[in-house]
């Protein structure tokens, strides 16, 4: 399927690993150029000597202060056409292991930034009449995962954003949609099996093959099957879908509107 976004502009925030990663090839293989933002320095420099000039990277923490005013300055007048907009969450935790501390950050690291980078992406996008932004969270966001009290609470909080800027500009040409993935063959996972082995004083494999047995089909997620469907959203081809929290969980969510 030709996407049309051949030498098209993207946005791609936690692009050094994980589905960051698996995005921003994925674009670019699809004959997109990519603006990918990490820390990373050595996985962001495998990325630029792979693809080139259809690859250019700033090294930030996204979640910092400063970090929003160094990606626009870094994406210039380049005519963006879209934003993957992905990072990493707070550690595991259950309720009563959190501290106050824990929730401050979990608001400065899911949603804080993902507000002030919205902010200064929709002007540019109201400007040209046109513009993606997708949103990279968590199935938790729709039946809650043990352990992730944290990330739920927060990542409800940017559905909710995702939502209500969909609802806002979706006749200007911007689409805003979330991206709400379960178990996944990725680092992050393995954290999460590992918190679930130490807690259940089993094996990490034990645990993982729980996550499995988790899904109704058996298996762990592939990060790049969920690029594919990214990609899709983020080209013109998804122009009529917007609002929307999709969920790839492999069947373990039980809701009927999973």
């Amino acid at each position: 399927m030709n996407l049309n976004i051949n030498d098209q502009y993207f946005l791609v925030t936690g692009a050094s690993s994980g589905f960051g990663r698996t995005v921003a090839t994925l674009l670019m293989e699809d004959g997109a150029n990519v603006i990918g933002v990490a820390r990373g320095q050595e996985k962001l420099s495998e990325l630029k000597y792979k693809y080139d000039s259809r690859f250019e990277y700033l090294l930030a923490d996204v979640t910092t202060e400063d970090a929003i005013d160094k990606i626009i300055d870094k994406i210039g007048v380049t005519e963006l056409s879209g934003a993957f907009i992905n990072a990493g969450g707070p550690p595991a935790k259950s309720f009563l292991e959190t501290k106050i501390y824990d929730w401050d950050e979990a608001y400065r690291k899911l949603l804080r930034w993902k507000v002030q980078l919205s902010k200064a992406l929709i002007p540019h996008f109201i400007e040209q009449k046109y513009g993606r932004i997708l949103f990279l969270e968590s199935s938790s966001v729709k039946q809650p995962i043990e352990n992730l009290v944290l990330s739920t609470s927060l990542r409800l909080s940017v559905v909710g954003l995702a939502k209500t800027l969909s609802e806002e500009f979706a006749d200007q040409g911007i689409t805003v949609n979330v991206l709400a993935p379960g178990s996944h063959n990725t680092s992050a996972l393995d954290r999460l099996i590992q918190k679930k082995a130490d807690m259940n004083s089993i094996s990490f494999e034990t645990a993982k093959a729980e996550f499995e047995s988790g899904t109704k089909v058996g298996f762990l997620g592939d990060p790049d099957d969920l690029a594919s469907l990214a990609v899709w959203l983020l080209s013109p081809q998804s122009k009529f879908v917007t609002g929307q929290t999709i969920s790839i969980a492999g069947g373990a969510l039980r809701s009927v509107f999973g």
